[in-house]
């Protein structure tokens, strides 16, 4: 009898263990010691630091003890990969993707493991979604930067209202960024606009590319491009010295080369993605059920400096960058 109560203990301390341990893959971890988070971040630049920032200040806040592992791949796509992959053999609770590559390699990497998406344009067109909902599904969902792209277009035409033709410069290896041109590069058309769209594939050739379309237009826009964002102060060289007013799809690219833009504010969208993966974890939402979140008001900004320079005068309604 002893022998068998002994056995009876044994197989009750074991089950209590296994109900502590850690992530299962599906979300929702109770145990804060035990949650892992891994973050992959395409590139380092001033707009996905703050996304990342305002995640980990939220999801450290209420989980102290949590593991957060940023991991940054220096604007490649494979290294993204390479990362996402680390997380899914490490066993992570959860997987933030800061930028659409990041987004890509996370979802092709794991099928089970939540991922929460930040400083993604279009989630339809990062993830090949036809008709996209609203909703992705799955293991997947997140926050998007997108601007209202016909606003940040009129916002040329109202600032430079005698423009006739409008350069745009694009990393071509981002999806969601031929996705802004299109959509800008519609609407300045339909205003009359002739408009000139050139792309780069790296850090190597954006200089040569910048004085390219310098020399045909009279005004550049640089869309919520990562790689273009990391290269801003390449493409300031080159516009500032041919007094080239340039139009940006979010502030960091603005302060450091740009005339005005409309901009989101990037480290709340990161607050707001960690306060999704907080439900997550606690159980309290389905991420297959959560909706991708959008920035409500994004602001008018424009930068003093480069608008002296260049003579240029904004409306009221715009305020400086910070």
């Amino acid at each position: 009898m002893k022998k068998l109560l002994v056995v009876l203990l044994s197989v009750l301390t074991v089950l209590t263990l296994a109900g502590c341990s850690g992530g299962n893959g599906n979300g929702g971890n109770e145990d804060n010691t035990a949650i892992k988070i891994g973050v992959v971040q395409l590139v380092q630049h001033a707009a996905l630091d703050a996304a990342t920032q305002g995640f980990v200040d939220v999801v450290s806040k209420e989980f102290p003890d949590a593991d957060i592992n940023v991991q940054n791949a220096a604007g490649d796509s494979a290294t993204c990969s390479t990362i996402a992959q680390g997380f899914v053999n490490d066993g992570v609770d959860l997987i933030m993707a800061n930028a659409t590559p990041a987004l890509q390699a996370a979802v092709s990497a794991t099928g089970d493991i939540p991922i929460l998406g930040t400083s993604v344009t279009e989630y339809g067109v990062a993830l090949g979604i036809d008709n996209f909902s609203g909703t992705v599904g799955a293991n997947v969902s997140g926050t998007s930067d997108l601007a209202p792209l016909d606003q940040q277009a009129q916002m040329i035409l109202d600032i430079l209202p005698e423009v006739k033709t409008v350069g745009i410069i694009f990393c071509s290896n981002e999806a969601n960024s031929k996705y802004q041109v299109e959509v800008v590069s519609k609407y300045l058309e339909g205003k009359g606009i002739k408009v000139i769209a050139s792309s780069f594939t790296d850090s190597n050739d954006i200089a040569l590319v910048t004085e390219d379309l310098c020399a045909q237009v009279d005004a550049l826009y640089i869309p919520t491009d990562n790689q273009a964002a990391s290269c801003a102060e390449t493409i300031a060289n080159v516009v500032l010295d041919k007094k080239v007013p340039v139009f940006a799809g979010e502030e960091g690219i603005c302060k450091l080369c740009g005339v005005a833009t409309l901009t989101i504010n990037y480290y709340d969208l990161g607050v707001e993605t960690g306060k999704m993966a907080v439900k997550i974890l606690k159980n309290e939402a389905k991420i297959e059920e959560m909706a991708i979140q959008y920035f409500p008001n994004p602001v008018k900004k424009y930068n003093a400096e480069v608008c002296e320079l260049l003579g240029i005068t904004v409306p009221e309604d715009f305020v400086k960058c910070e």
